[in-house]
């Protein structure tokens, strides 16, 4: 059987063309800040980012009648509209086509420990409610003759919850809610930058008053930057991961997220030690996850040196051709990074064969012309010679083709044609590939409905520190969707951003201008060059997916000194244009100390290796071995088992990153709802808990 797939339809799942916005709503007024003068714009709830989550919380609240506009630094050019994957994931409720058990779901989904219980059951009773209303505004899941959903097994999901419109899930996430918001009316402010959230109060009756933005459309003679203020009652921050933190990244190229932004204005954040790390091509060229059926048609993998030799380096980890060729198999499945999965001979020995040839200075490439070169010694690569679980999935999808291309094109031509739409052709020529950090687990942290530490500072998607240490591939996009209506659910019980607030917070909003205008500072000798730079690097070297305690500590006494510096100097700029990326790196800057001060934390009291990264120590516990003998460099301590049940939280505060603790909050599973006597605290808004907060 060959699946035969015509090409308007491939079209079409790959070139998404996203809806046009409407003009800008003009301001409100013009006020004078610092020497400038800063337009204003009201509303009664700003959404930071204009990704899929922050997209279904404008939809969300609009339909409740709330005042909200949405703010991006650049309208579908972010995580959500421009990464995906073989098949982009979305993890949905489902088992074997028998309906799902939301208790036994919740479970796989915190499976990887510190994550919030409840948080993982609202993540799983939510997502059914979530895929059917993305299926209501045109989503389209592929769905059987009968209605049902077809279904695959994704990473960390031993059941198969997820499905997949084809490389561009996300994107067509974004081009449904896009033209939803749209048709309701929600304002769009596009070339946006937050760079400070305003706030007023002391302690816990601290809140949000408004947000100072860098806008490209409000330069002139009298503000050079662009500088503008929005006012509003509430702010929900949705503006993806910290995408600029590492050098090696399969991030869009620009994607800063609101970390550094949240620490600035005293938020709380959580599981900052928690990433993803995984194989894919870089964003220098078109950044892009190679899981799924990229590796599941199982090319040969080889690496090439500075004088043009090839390296068939995985023979040298791998005793046979079959466990060699399955492991790339299962990198399909098992795509990030996982630090017990390099012992044993497993999936993740792929990742640190790669991460080694990189950091010698080879270039590493998959080809899908060629299949897998045999261990010396051993039998060469046949279909009829892979682990039976490998055997089997390729014999259901019917991928018994002679050569990788083949098999790939069978699979999935989807894939093949993505890449040919950025100018490269993987049926021609190899594809260079590389380890890269791909998304961000922790975040700004929240409860059950999305509210931060900080009065009417709510985070969802990226944002937010919802995941534990490990989570299932699609869940991501699930928890956006899920946490983007319920806080538009809150907020509208609260009644707060109905209208835009009228008062007058000039004094509030020139102590910010001011802040603002110390850092950038065109005569420093901190560039936003240099910045990168440093920053990118050394969270590459150091704190990637390999690490070790001396390496983090030396990591983090130098950010620390970057930041010094930045607070001493400020950063300096060619022309106003960058003066927001100046802020923005500033952010950067300090997301990465809030980092390396949590990993620093962690390893110093005894944390060992789970997830994404492994703590390498001459003491560690376990150690992989590879076909050529022990591997005593990547020696690593073992996870304790305590480290599980709490998370690590981080603050800014008067300057340096505060640390603490705190325990996973729980999940009652043996309670029992009853409508008589639960309907009321519906009825009259008391499931919104709003006294807390």
């Amino acid at each position: 059987m060959t699946i035969d797939v015509p090409q308007h339809i491939l079209d079409a799942l790959t070139d998404v063309d996203m809806p046009k916005l409407s003009p800008e709503a003009a301001p409100s007024e013009t006020v004078r800040l610092a020497g400038l003068d800063v337009p204003v714009y009201r509303a009664g709830c700003v959404v930071v980012g204009s990704g899929a989550a922050g997209l279904r919380a404008a939809v969300e609240m609009k339909r409740r009648r709330d005042d909200v506009v949405i703010m991006s630094q650049s309208a579908w050019g972010g995580t959500s509209a421009c990464s995906g994957s073989d098949k982009q994931t979305l993890h949905t409720a489902n088992t074997a086509d028998q309906g799902d058990n939301f208790k036994a779901m919740a479970r796989a989904i915190r499976a990887g420990g510190a994550m919030d219980e409840d948080t993982a059951y609202v993540e799983a009773v939510g997502s059914a409610r979530m895929m059917a209303s993305l299926q209501f505004l045109g989503l389209p899941l592929p769905q059987d003759p009968l209605g049902g959903t077809l279904r695959y097994q994704t990473d960390h999901d031993e059941v198969g919850r997820a499905t997949s419109c084809g490389p561009r899930t996300s994107r067509l996430m974004v081009k449904v809610l896009a033209e939803e918001a749209i048709r309701l009316g929600v304002p769009f402010f596009n070339h946006t930058t937050a760079v400070k959230i305003l706030t007023q109060g002391e302690g816990e009756h601290r809140r949000v008053v408004g947000v100072l933005v860098i806008r490209a459309s409000d330069r002139s003679d009298t503000n050079q930057f662009g500088l503008a203020l929005f006012a509003c009652e509430v702010l929900v921050l949705a503006a993806g991961g910290p995408g600029e933190l590492y050098r090696d990244s399969v991030y869009p190229n620009g994607c800063f997220g609101s970390l550094g932004l949240a620490l600035e204005a005293g938020v709380e954040l959580v599981n900052l030690t928690e990433s993803q790390f995984g194989i894919g091509t870089r964003r220098e060229g078109f950044p892009w996850n190679l899981s799924g059926t990229y590796v599941q048609a199982i090319p040969h993998i080889y690496s090439v040196d500075a004088d043009g030799t090839e390296h068939h380096f995985l023979a040298q980890y791998y005793r046979t051709t079959q466990e060699m060729a399955s492991n790339v198999f299962r990198k399909g499945y098992q795509w990030p990074f996982h630090s017990t999965r390099m012992l044993d001979f497993g999936s993740s020995l792929v990742d640190l064969a790669i991460f080694r040839e990189s950091a010698a200075g080879r270039r590493v490439f998959m080809d899908f012309n060629r299949n897998p070169l045999p261990v010396p010694g051993d039998l060469p690569f046949d279909l009829n010679r892979l682990d039976d679980d490998v055997k089997r999935y390729l014999g259901n999808a019917g991928a018994e083709q002679e050569m990788p291309i083949q098999r790939l094109r069978h699979m999935n031509p989807l894939a093949i044609e993505l890449y040919r739409r950025y100018k490269v052709d993987i049926a021609a020529e190899p594809l260079e590939f590389a380890v890269n950090n791909q998304h961000m687990n922790g975040g700004v942290m929240v409860d059950t409905w999305g509210r931060s530490s900080l009065g009417g500072c709510y985070a969802i998607g990226e944002a937010a520190g919802t995941h534990g240490v490990t989570r299932p591939g699609g869940a991501a996009l699930n928890a956006g969707q899920v946490f983007g209506t319920r806080v538009a659910e809150h907020i509208g019980a609260s009644g707060r951003a109905r209208t835009a607030p009228t008062g007058d917070m000039c004094a509030i909003a020139e102590t910010g201008a001011v802040e603002i205008l110390a850092i950038l500072r065109p005569d420093s000798s901190l560039t936003v060059k240099t910045i990168r730079s440093q920053v990118q690097s050394r969270m590459s070297d150091k704190a990637g997916l390999i690490c070790n305690a001396d390496g983090v500590g030396e990591a983090l006494a130098e950010a620390k000194k970057l930041n010094v510096e930045i607070r001493e100097k400020g950063i300096a700029f060619e022309r106003a244009a960058e003066a927001g990326r100046a802020l923005q790196w500033r952010q950067m800057a300090l997301a990465s100390e809030a980092v390396l001060s949590a990993l620093d934390y962690f390893i110093r009291n005894g944390g060992g290796s789970r997830g994404a990264r492994a703590i390498c120590d001459p003491g560690g516990e376990l150690l992989p071995v590879a076909s050529s003998g022990p591997l005593e460099d990547y020696r690593f301590r073992k996870e304790r088992d305590a480290h599980r049940e709490e998370q690590i939280a981080v603050r800014l505060d008067s300057g340096a990153m505060a640390i603490s603790t705190r325990p996973n909050r729980k999940f009652d599973e043996s309670a029992k709802s009853f409508f008589e006597r639960d309907w009321p605290a519906w009825l009259t808004g008391g499931i919104y808990q709003l006294d807390e907060g």
